[in-house]
C-alpha cells in the first residue's frame, strides 16, 4: 500500500499582524504569498467563501507558487449559507469558472455549512450529485444534527470527505468517509484563538502519520490567525511528523 501526501498549511496568508511573528519584520504584503510557499506546501483560501477573486488575481497567486503547491477553495457562502444547497448548478457554474484558474494547483474545495442548519439529507445528496467528478471535496458540519450515520454513508458513496474540525471546545466526530482527511483547527480558545500545546499537536502528528500510512492524502490546516499562531502551530506539526 503506498502512503498518502500530507499537505499542512493555514486558513489564508494574507495577515499583516503575522508581521514580526511568522512574516519578517518590514515584509511587504505582496510577498507574504511567496514567502508563505516557502514554508507551506499548501493554503486554504477563505476568501472565495466571501466573494471569488478574479482571473487575473487566481492566476497571480498560482505563479507566485511552486509546481507542487496546493491551493484549497472555500465553497461560495452563496451556496451553503443563502442557498442551503438548493438548485446549485448555476453557482457551482460560476464558482468553478473561477477556481479552475489556479489549474493543477487546485486542491480540495471545502463546503462548510451553517450552524442551526439541521440534517437535510435529500438537499446534501441533490448537491453532491451536482458537482463535477474531476474534484475532492469536503463538508464541515457547523450543525451537530449533521453528525449521522445516514449523513457518513453518503459522502463515502460520493467519495466526499467529512472535514474533522475544532471550534471553540467543539470537536467534530474523527469520521473518515473517503479517500483522504481534511482537518480544520479553529483554536483551542475562543473561535480563531489561542495556540495549540505541545501535546495537542503531537497527538494530530500521531493521527496524521497513521493516516498517512494507511495510504490517505491528509490535509490539516489552521485557522486560529490570532497573534500568528496558526503558522507557528502548521510549522510546529510539520516538524512532529517529520522527527516522528
Amino acid at each position: 500500500m503506498r502512503s498518502g501526501n500530507l499537505y499542512i498549511g493555514t486558513s489564508g496568508w494574507h495577515y499583516p499582524h503575522w508581521v514580526g511573528t511568522f512574516y519578517p519584520t518590514g515584509m511587504a504584503s505582496e510577498e507574504f504569498l511567496p514567502y508563505y510557499a516557502r514554508h507551506f506546501s499548501t493554503v486554504e483560501i477563505n476568501s472565495t467563501f466571501y466573494h471569488l477573486p478574479t482571473s487575473d488575481t487566481l492566476t497571480h497567486w498560482r505563479n507566485q507558487t511552486p509546481r507542487n503547491f496546493l491551493f484549497t477553495c472555500k465553497g461560495s457562502r452563496y451556496l451553503t449559507h443563502i442557498k442551503k444547497l438548493k438548485d446549485p448548478q448555476d453557482g457551482i457554474h460560476r464558482f468553478f469558472e473561477a477556481a479552475t484558474k489556479l489549474h493543477s494547483k487546485l486542491g480540495p474545495i471545502l463546503f462548510q455549512l451553517p450552524p442551526r442548519w439541521k440534517k437535510n439529507l435529500p438537499r446534501l445528496e441533490a448537491f453532491l450529485n451536482a458537482l463535477p467528478g474531476e474534484f475532492r471535496y469536503a463538508f464541515e458540519f457547523r450543525d451537530a444534527h449533521w453528525f449521522d450515520k445516514e449523513v457518513y454513508q453518503l459522502l463515502k458513496a460520493h467519495q466526499a470527505g467529512f472535514c474533522l474540525y475544532h471550534l471553540a471546545g467543539q470537536w467534530s466526530p474523527e469520521i473518515v468517509t473517503a479517500n483522504f482527511v481534511y482537518i480544520r483547527l479553529h483554536g483551542p480558545g475562543a473561535a480563531y484563538q489561542g495556540t495549540y500545546n505541545q501535546s495537542m499537536l503531537r497527538a494530530w502528528a500521531h493521527k496524521c502519520r497513521n493516516w498517512h500510512s494507511a495510504g490517505k492524502d491528509v490535509y490539516c490546516y489552521f485557522d486560529n490567525d490570532e497573534q500568528g499562531y496558526a503558522p507557528l502551530n502548521a510549522l510546529t506539526l510539520l516538524q512532529y511528523l517529520h522527527t516522528g
